[in-house]
């Protein structure tokens, strides 16, 4: 690592990444899926059938389930990518891939994804070991996208989780909304936080460039300092609310700037006009709630401030009486999701991981799923294993030859199969703490895989 940083540092690297367009993902990825591309176009592999499948070993502290999200995102990046000149010409100023043969750069030149995809549809309950996603393609077109593909999926899994046990503890009624941009990651991954949120339940969202890709309106109040401008320069909290209440009568006042109550009685005292909301960020919310209640009967309160699953179970616990949740910093980080992307076949022989903790299933597999008076019931076998009576089998062809085979999906229709997924669980796996995990049977035939592909491994 040392020798390839200072290669990269030296004189010799003539940066060129400023004439790339940076709305092209195809060189996002890490260093060593490239250079493995490269070796397999050394060794003659480069186009071998290979499968590789994208899967969680274990669920964050508390989950009892996985939301699979950030599958259509996934298909737009393979569809799309391609390598430019400006790609290609970035690459070799690195110096790095000096040794590497004339076929890696014929294959960047000309090179698309032409593989397929098995994936289960977004809003899916999946457990651990379970695939969420299958790439079959040529081995350096499944190696190259590993990162990406992950990225895209363990934080939209991640979002969608979140915001399907934040809507299954505040209830069905509840206005939900993702408040979360000024705390994610990245501008990339807050739209992505946006699309996540209301695909697994919310009702909006406060992004305005995701809302208005997403087809939506965005929603919002004011900061407390619209209400400090206004009252310092009218006279004023009364005047800031008026102010603000001129121009969007819509929107939900926020109230908690000085003196919450005091703030309350003045709005009952002399109400705006169509008082639709009022928004409270700070304080104790429960009692704060309770007595908002009484004075303002008719309005809708809504809470924010550091909220999540917990607090928000907590608060109904309580008797705070709230009718929306903004939901921020604890919806856009938290426990990641630890996805990974193991290879288990390559050109039609079975391969698995067998290290301390991180061993993997071999083979092309399938996730069986029945619901009964049981319980949920999962079974990950092969894809040529007879589906049992009562069964479902959670992975769907979605992509054949680089292209999508199906339109894709609506947020609401997304959204309205998360709550069905997640209202079919047993509600021990729904639990807020202390959830149970239930773990997947194992196919006798996948587990004489197991046994047969463990043996033929040469040490």
């Amino acid at each position: 690592m040392a020798a390839v940083m200072t290669e990269l540092q030296s004189d010799r690297f003539n940066p060129v990444m400023n004439q790339i367009n940076l709305n092209d993902m195809s060189l996002l990825t890490d260093l060593y899926q490239i250079t493995m591309a490269a070796c397999y176009a050394g060794e003659g592999l480069e186009n071998r059938s290979a499968s590789f499948e994208l899967f969680t070993r274990k669920l964050p502290q508390d989950f009892g389930y996985l939301v699979a999200m950030g599958l259509q995102e996934a298909l737009r990046y393979l569809e799309t990518l391609q390598f430019t000149p400006d790609q290609i010409a970035a690459l070799q100023s690195t110096h790095l891939f000096e040794n590497a043969p004339d076929r890696f750069w014929e294959l960047l030149q000309t090179g698309t994804f032409t593989g397929t995809v098995w994936a289960v549809p977004e809003g899916t309950i999946v457990l651990p070991n379970e695939p969420i996603l299958r790439v079959e393609a040529p081995l350096w077109q499944a190696q190259w996208v590993e990162t990406y593909l992950l990225n895209v999926i363990n934080y939209q899994t991640l979002v969608a989780t979140r915001s399907a046990r934040i809507r299954d503890i505040a209830g069905d009624d509840a206005k939900l909304y993702e408040f979360g941009t000024r705390r994610a990651f990245s501008p990339q991954a807050a739209l992505f936080a946006a699309r996540a949120s209301i695909a697994a339940g919310f009702d909006g969202t406060s992004n305005v460039m995701a809302a208005l890709q997403l087809g939506r309106i965005p929603v919002g109040t004011m900061a407390h300092s619209l209400v400090m401008a206004l009252a310092a320069t009218e006279g004023s909290e009364a005047k800031a609310f008026e102010a603000f209440h001129r121009y969007f009568p819509a929107a939900p006042l926020l109230i908690d700037t000085y003196d919450t109550i005091a703030a309350a009685k003045a709005l009952k005292a002399n109400p705006p006009e169509q008082l639709t909301g009022v928004r409270i960020d700070s304080g104790d919310l429960v009692a704060l709630s309770q007595e908002i209640r009484e004075l303002l009967p008719g309005v809708a309160i809504v809470a924010s401030g550091d909220l999540d699953e917990f607090r928000i179970a907590e608060l109904n616990a309580s008797g705070a009486c709230l009718d929306g949740y903004g939901i921020g910093t604890q919806l856009v980080t938290g426990n990641p999701v630890n996805g990974v992307y193991k290879l288990v076949e390559i050109d039609g022989i079975p391969v698995m991981k067998e290290a301390l903790n991180k061993k993997s299933y071999p083979g092309r597999k399938q996730v069986f799923r029945r619901i009964d008076e049981a319980g949920l019931t999962d079974r990950i076998g092969l894809m040529t294993d007879t589906i049992q009576s009562n069964e479902t089998p959670l992975l769907q062809k979605m992509m054949e030859n680089g292209q999508r085979l199906h339109p894709e999906e609506s947020l609401e229709t997304i959204a309205i199969r998360t709550r069905k997924s997640v209202l079919n669980l047993p509600l021990e796996m729904r639990k807020v703490r202390g959830a149970t995990i239930v773990v997947p049977e194992i196919s006798p035939s996948l587990d004489q895989l197991v046994t047969k592909t463990a043996r033929s491994v040469a040490p």
